[in-house]
């Protein structure tokens, strides 16, 4: 019975490798790497908070101590526009836990989905300034319009740092390059695109509640 126990850990396969495959259920979180990457991340998130806190605090002077504010009509698509960016968030967060079930399969499906909405969010925002500037309201039209537009493209050029993340692990996931040792980057990923996420939703609100 010994010899056939031996025999059978001796036949078994070999686990895929973790740099190339995607080797089981092992998270990589416990290591210095990954430390780093999440305190080079708070710090973004800091600096990117502080930017849009500046952008706020402006707005809001702007808006209360001027007399030639003028409310811009915002395009409707932004409703859809803000419905596809959460929509990306969840499905992110699904291919995350399908990571950690193992389901390599439904990960590659739910990034590549996750990412292909972002990609489709970044369009609707176009759409949305060309339906602006086809209204005749650019930039300098008024201090309202100027806001809404550098805000946008503020929050637009951080959201294509996000999204090139994000290319970059369903690329490598698809390789079969993104094992448990690399998973510092995908949860790192997840949680920049969250926080544009919630980004977003402030703008919102500050474009049509206190705009």
């Amino acid at each position: 019975m010994s010899a056939s126990i031996s025999q059978g850990i001796i036949n078994r396969p070999p686990p895929p490798p973790v740099e190339h495959g995607w080797g089981g259920n092992c998270p990589d979180g416990r290591g210095a790497d990954r430390r780093a990457s999440f305190a080079g991340l708070w710090l973004l998130l800091a600096a990117t908070t502080m930017v849009f806190a500046a952008f706020t605090a402006a707005f809001v002077m702007r808006r209360s101590l001027s007399g030639d504010w003028t409310a811009v009509p915002k395009p409707h698509i932004l409703f859809l526009n803000t419905a596809i960016l959460l929509a990306s968030s969840v499905v992110l967060d699904f291919s995350r836990r399908a990571l950690k079930s193992g389901d390599r399969g439904k990960f590659n499906l739910y990034w590549t989905a996750a990412t292909t909405l972002g990609i489709l969010f970044l369009g609707g925002q176009a759409m949305a300034w060309r339906e602006l500037g086809d209204a005749g309201i650019f930039m300098a039209s008024n201090p309202a319009s100027s806001f809404f537009y550098v805000l946008t493209a503020a929050h637009a050029a951080h959201l294509l740092g996000g999204l090139s993340a994000l290319i970059y692990v369903d690329v490598q996931a698809w390789r079969l390059r993104l094992g448990p040792a690399k998973r510092t980057v995908i949860d790192v990923s997840a949680v920049f695109w969250h926080f544009l996420d919630g980004l977003w939703l402030f703008l919102m609100l500050l474009f049509y509640v206190w705009a």
